[in-house]
């Protein structure tokens, strides 16, 4: 199975549709050492992703990518809309022109989504944001490209949940979290959160 424009695009609708399944787990996490916006902010920039591949089809998986970034940045609110969007513009441009990109070539596009997200929001592993989800992650996808798209987004999948619960006993680092010091130990990390059930949803269009 290869990446293309239509699991790219079936996975932004998945991503959508779950994360507005998940909307209100995902504001009570947020509610707990953030601004309680989180599920909402993200619901609604997925939406926007949506409806801008709807408008107008790209027609490569890059393609979608990138306008998916750009409905995100325009329509979410918060830190998430810039992170996210950002990291989707940066995997769509590492996929370039390509119709059909194998696993290897989604596993360097998720690392340059990381980096992207990392390069502007400036968190590592440990600080209680996302990155804790996404970078290992990443890891795993690339570790398991060779098995396939396939199996390589469900290694990606269970490294980012595994990632999430690891979050629990830190004290954030990064982030409107970061302000509660102490006090943001024991709660889970909402953007961690969502990041796994981006990752979740990729490996569900590509079983």
């Amino acid at each position: 199975m290869a990446f293309d424009t239509a699991t790219a695009t079936a996975w932004i609708i998945r991503c959508a549709d779950e994360v507005r399944a998940a909307e209100a787990r995902l504001t009570a996490l947020d509610a707990a050492i953030g601004d309680g916006d989180h599920g909402a902010n993200l619901a609604r920039g997925l939406a926007a992703a949506v409806s801008s591949l709807t408008d107008k089809a790209p027609d490569t998986p890059g393609g979608v990518l990138v306008a998916a970034g750009r409905g995100l940045v325009a329509k979410t609110g918060g830190a998430s809309g810039p992170l996210y969007g950002s990291g989707l513009r940066k995997a769509g441009k590492a996929l370039g022109d390509e119709t059909d990109a194998d696993a290897a070539q989604l596993g360097e596009a998720l690392h340059a989504m990381q980096t992207g997200i990392q390069e502007l929001g400036g968190a590592a592993e440990g600080d209680k944001t996302m990155i804790d989800a996404l970078a290992p992650a990443v890891a795993a996808f690339r570790e398991a490209a060779p098995d396939g798209l396939a199996q390589a987004a469900r290694a990606a999948a269970e490294a980012a949940e595994a990632g999430v619960a690891a979050t629990v006993p830190l004290q954030a680092r990064k982030g409107r979290a970061s302000y509660l010091g102490e006090r943001s130990i024991g709660h889970e990390d909402p953007g961690a959160a969502s990041t796994a059930i981006i990752l979740r949803a990729l490996a569900e269009v590509t079983a």
